[in-house]
């Protein structure tokens, strides 16, 4: 039984929004009553709603080739308001390659006073000596250097992607945790040149520091839980990151931790948080999953290797 992504209530016929997506009860099945995001960009009274049976007589479609795709019943369909958890997905998957399968072909990971085999560094990180490598520029954001920082920014992702992915839609996230991480990545290594550090960047805080950031623009009182237990908005917590991450690139705390990566994410995400924030209206409601809201703050962080 399908629910309403506003108010929760458990309908066997939900209405879905031609523009967002999302499905709902007959109270907030009009766009203004879900504060859908395509009133934005909402030119034709009739495009919100617009019938299928419209679009082959004309023989075109106002949302292109990838709102056909994930439109229900098309092959993209299930990542259309999942792309957050389709992220978390591919992150585990290349943790698998990583530590399981890379090294099961002979290809060593990276350990103690081992720098590990040159095609693993090749393939997941990004590295000063190396910026041409751009596949790196990509792979090194779903890359990550142990269970622990796996863990930490899956747990972020899992808990701030989804909100923000709601507000924003699937297409402008994907652009922003993308844009975001590889902006981080190479401004981490471009700081490395500077100071002739050689340590590679992997890991996707930069991406969740943007996405968190952006959060923060358009709903800084919303609550997350410090370690799990102590509540707190979530401005608190994206000052104290900010903080941190401007005393660790110009200081010398938090050794490893690619703190450049973590503030250029942050201002990226604050910056076109600012940009949109008159655009993007908030739902009215929104449920954490498992209940309870919020998050137990970010134990991964991207790292340096």
């Amino acid at each position: 039984m399908a629910e309403c992504d506003v108010c929760g209530q458990q309908i066997d016929m939900p209405y879905e929004c031609r523009r967002c997506g999302s499905e709902f009860c007959a109270e907030h099945r009009l766009p203004e009553n879900h504060s859908c995001p395509g009133l934005n960009e909402w030119n034709d009274p009739e495009g919100v709603f617009e019938s299928d049976i419209d679009q082959k007589r004309s023989g075109t479609t106002d949302s292109g080739l990838f709102d056909s795709l994930s439109a229900r019943g098309g092959p993209l369909s299930y990542f259309r308001k999942n792309v957050s958890y389709l992220f978390l997905g591919i992150m585990v998957l290349v943790f698998a390659l990583q530590y399981i399968v890379y090294p099961v072909l002979g290809f060593r990971a990276p350990g103690p006073a081992d720098p590990g085999h040159p095609l693993w560094r090749a393939t997941f990180v990004l590295r000063p000596e190396h910026p041409e490598y751009v596949w790196t520029w990509v792979t090194s954001i779903f890359s990550h250097g142990g269970f622990t920082h796996l863990f930490g920014n899956g747990i972020a992702l899992f808990f701030f992607g989804p909100i923000v992915e709601r507000y924003i839609g699937s297409k402008r996230f994907v652009a922003l945790f993308l844009t975001a991480g590889v902006l981080a990545s190479l401004g981490q290594i471009g700081l490395g040149l500077f100071s002739s550090d050689p340590a590679g960047v992997l890991g996707a805080s930069g991406a969740i520091m943007a996405v968190m950031a952006l959060l923060t623009v358009l709903n800084p009182d919303i609550k997350v839980l410090l370690f799990f237990f102590i509540p707190m908005p979530i401005w608190g917590l994206t000052l104290g990151y900010a903080l941190i991450s401007v005393f660790g690139a110009f200081g010398t705390i938090g050794g490893g931790i690619a703190h450049m990566a973590h503030l250029l994410g942050l201002v990226i995400g604050f910056a076109y948080g600012k940009r949109i924030e008159d655009e993007v209206s908030l739902p009215n409601q929104f449920q954490f999953g498992g209940g309870g809201g919020g998050m137990g703050g970010m134990g991964g962080g991207r790292r340096r290797f």
